[in-house]
């Protein structure tokens, strides 16, 4: 059995996806790593970017062994860069 999850992406993500949230097929029982994994598989292009992503689950970052389940609001959130660099 599996759960589709709607995962919510940004910034580089949603450029490369060419949408804010994708649909992501995840076996029972799935974790955060596995739904790094899914999207890779799914978005090879986005491996560099999600590979350095943190994952949200539920609007808190979740670690990698936490367990997705049917329902759960889940976010991949690209590192940030940039600033000006001057004072």
């Amino acid at each position: 059995m599996s759960n589709r999850v709607t995962v919510r992406v940004f910034a580089r993500l949603r450029e490369i996806m060419g949408s804010d949230a994708i649909q992501v097929p995840l076996p029972v029982g799935a974790t955060v790593e596995d739904l790094r994994r899914g999207v890779e598989l799914l978005w090879p292009e986005a491996h560099g970017v999600v590979s350095k992503s943190a994952i949200a689950v539920n609007n808190e970052y979740a670690e990698p062994d936490h367990q997705i389940r049917a329902g759960d609001e889940v976010a991949v959130i690209p590192p940030v860069s940039g600033g000006s660099g001057t004072s």
